[in-house]
């Protein structure tokens, strides 16, 4: 037997047999089929190397959590997928160097501190930064890293997402968090455990605790980066308190002490299945002009540019004739905060999640290389509420922000009559402008720039990512006429800023590992402001990882008991006729009834027809009489567009549509949700509907029984002009 061999059987007998001396222990590390005794877990590989002997000995002094006495020198010595950026001495010892010019030591050495708690904290600090547990799921290999400051898909033990950057020249120069800061090794990189990889970094990460509110402050103040005129524009809103918000204090206090009341696991036979959310983080996303942009459209410096030069700007182009223009910029009437807000959204959403792709047609998400058909997003935005659509395909090859292009979807132009082309792909033109705009290509979008430049950087701080545009964005009248002129799909965790903002919203793995994917609400906490949660409700959040549910993006919600529940709706783009529609996966054993309310006063809602029975799917027959019609009329597409257009007119008659033809339940799959009779969409309300009033819809159950669910997926906007026009009827995707 090799020496080296003989050496890892010893350590990992001697952990092993420590380790059986830990008690009171409430989060336990699992030791299942841990060592297979051929080659190094990451702690046994770093134990043998002398330069992370520093690193090593913190390993060993640092808890998992504060509910555990399991360190995190053992959880890197058990199974699962952990990325291990692991900061030699040279780097420990240069920042403690730097904690002593910043007054914090009093020299760089371990006894330099103040006293014990400011050392613990700031070997949680190296060691909570330099790992991220993949569960089941993932490690990370340097191919994985883009350029241009993209966040790594999953948290590291801080709960803080990395951003990766590469050299300009050297691509294979990669940085951590900021570019030329946090440099990984060359040569030690991609280190092969059997329990993950190995980074050896050059620099300690620890990512700055500074939030968006401060950042501002210091650009405007200070200069230093490209966002100057940005920075005024927002702190003359009078944001700062809002953008200086990273977590909910009473919640962190509440769940520690665990008075966060267990509603139940959803599913019996899966426990912890109905955990609360560990933290309620604030997060916020700008999207933000450069500097050089201003210049060019206001002819000044941008150190020179004032928030009346930009006001002078707005009123010059016609921008906005409704709004106020005096000097009252906190005021949501005003033209600058009109203008600003509309940049700024409620909740931190890294890149790879500003659009989810995972089930649309033909993708997958763990296999897919290119994008297959268009994607969209639409989020509320600040101040006073509109819409902000995102969007990308595969022509798109990038991001855009409010991108309106003809898309071969069956209609129009491209019905059987014409080109008969249906795959939901750019066409290469765009809608014609219709109303006030910025420009006569506005309907192109804007790009949501990567980092290529000095002067086109993401920022990415705590509670907030801004990301660089290279045109100016408005709510112009085009803009808002656009929007209303296609239908509009809202999943609903993507009108919930908080489980954006707490990464709770289409994780990469299970959280935390070994527990199920769900997440549960409390009702004497009102952990998601756009929901209000009446007592006796259980309410989950299901994200559906590989589960292949019916379900767009994967996720669903799920509510049980006598729930009662009250969602504030997005506004609608322009006044005018609307249908609300609500995806409903149909289940006769499972799903339950409710009674459906709608309207502007949240206290005093009108109920909305009969009840919702969502034990009645497409091929549903009263009789249970398999030789009668379905009463809902859903039939199978037969190719023949004529034929297959009746049925879904006869559906609509009965308050029914198809599910649609975007997405599959299968990742990567062309069989689409549109085939299956029980994933269809029930039309709720159709009503005229104003951008300037807030709507609700409630949801009351009326079964006794506790266990009958409530499904919901997404909810669709759907002018009008879009479902009843004459020219060209609404798309089937």
């Amino acid at each position: 037997m090799k020496m080296k061999q003989l050496k890892f059987i010893c350590t990992a007998l001697l952990v092993v047999l420590l380790s059986l001396g830990v008690t009171a222990c409430k989060e336990e590390i699992d030791k299942s089929n841990r060592y297979t005794f051929t080659e190094y877990t990451i702690l046994s590989y770093l134990e043998e190397h002398e330069q992370y002997s520093e690193y090593v000995q913190l390993l060993r002094d640092v808890k998992i959590s504060t509910l555990s006495e399991s360190t995190v020198a053992q959880l890197l010595s058990a199974r699962g997928h952990f990325t291990c950026f692991a900061p030699n001495n040279d780097a420990i010892h240069e920042y403690l160097d730097s904690l002593v010019r910043k007054g914090l030591l009093t020299s760089a050495s371990w006894e330099g501190f103040r006293d014990d708690r400011q050392r613990d904290s700031i070997k949680q600090v190296i060691v909570y930064n330099s790992i991220i547990d993949g569960g089941d799921v993932q490690y990370f290999e340097t191919s994985a890293f883009k350029a241009g400051g993209e966040e790594i898909s999953i948290s590291n033990m801080n709960d803080r997402r990395m951003s990766t950057y590469r050299g300009d020249v050297n691509t294979d120069s990669i940085y951590i968090n900021k570019y030329g800061e946090c440099p990984i090794s060359m040569q030690n990189r991609d280190i092969e455990a059997i329990n993950g990889r190995i980074h050896e970094v050059l620099q300690v990460i620890a990512p700055s605790n500074d939030s968006m509110a401060d950042v501002l402050r210091q650009w405007m103040n200070e200069g230093g980066s490209n966002y100057t005129v940005m920075a005024r524009l927002v702190l003359a809103c009078g944001l700062a308190d809002t953008l200086g918000k990273i977590r909910d204090e009473e919640w962190e206090e509440r769940y520690l002490r665990g008075q966060i009341e267990d509603i139940g696991d959803f599913d019996s036979s899966n426990p912890k299945s109905g955990i609360p959310p560990e933290h309620r983080k604030y997060g916020f996303t700008i999207f933000a002009e450069t500097d050089d942009v201003w210049e060019a459209e206001i002819g000044k410096p941008a150190a020179d540019i004032s928030v009346e030069d930009v006001k002078a700007y707005l009123i010059g182009k016609g921008f906005y004739a409704d709004a106020t223009t005096d000097e009252n910029y906190e005021d949501t009437r005003n033209i600058i905060n009109f203008f600003t807000t509309y940049h700024i959204l409620p909740a931190r959403i890294s890149r790879d999640k500003l659009i989810i792709h995972y089930n649309e047609k033909g993708y997958n998400w763990k296999s897919s290389r290119s994008y297959t058909v268009a994607t969209e997003e639409f989020y509320t935005t600040m101040g006073k509420p509109r819409l902000l659509k995102v969007y990308e395909s595969f022509e798109s090859n990038g991001i855009y922000l409010n991108r309106f292009p003809i898309l071969r979807n069956g209609r129009g132009e491209y019905a059987v009559e014409n080109l008969n082309v249906n795959d939901y792909h750019e066409s290469g033109r765009f809608q014609n402008i219709l109303g006030g705009s910025l420009s006569a290509d506005e309907n192109e979008g804007i790009l949501v720039e990567s980092n290529t430049d000095a002067t086109t950087t993401t920022e990415n701080v705590i509670n907030g990512i801004i990301y660089p545009i290279k045109k100016v964005l408005a709510f112009t009248e085009n803009v808002q006429t656009q929007l209303q002129r296609q239908r509009i799909r809202f999943d609903l965790a993507s009108m919930l800023p908080e489980l954006m903002s707490n990464d709770l919203r289409r994780p990469l793995v299970s959280y935390p590992t070994g527990h199920a994917s769900y997440r549960a609400f409390p009702t004497s906490y009102q952990y998601l402001n756009d929901i209000e949660i009446k007592e006796g409700t259980r309410f989950y959040y299901l994200n559906g990882l590989d589960r292949n549910w019916y379900n767009w993006q994967g996720d669903e919600f799920n509510i049980i008991g006598r729930y009662e529940f009250i969602i504030k709706l997005p506004p609608v783009p322009k006044a005018g006729h609307y249908e609300l529609r609500l995806a409903v996966q149909s289940n006769s054993n499972l799903r339950g009834m409710c009674q459906v309310y709608w309207g502007p006063d949240k206290n005093n809602l009108p109920a909305i027809g009969i009840p919702l029975d969502m034990r009645m799917g497409g091929e549903y027959r009263r009789l249970k009489d398999s030789t009668q019609p379905s009463i809902v009329g859903w039939q199978s597409d037969t190719g023949d567009q004529e034929i297959d257009d009746e049925v879904d007119k006869k559906m609509r008659n009965n308050g029914f549509m198809k599910g649609p033809e975007h997405y599959s339940a299968v990742p990567g799959s062309t069989t689409t949700i549109r085939a299956q009779s029980d994933a269809i969409r029930r039309i709720m309300v159709s009503a005229d509907m104003d951008p300037d009033v807030t709507y609700y819809l409630k949801f009351k159950s009326v079964l006794d029984d506790e266990l009958k669910q409530f499904f919901i997926d997404y909810i669709e906007y759907c002018a009008k002009e879009v479902y009843d026009n004459p020219e060209e009827s609404e798309d089937i995707w």
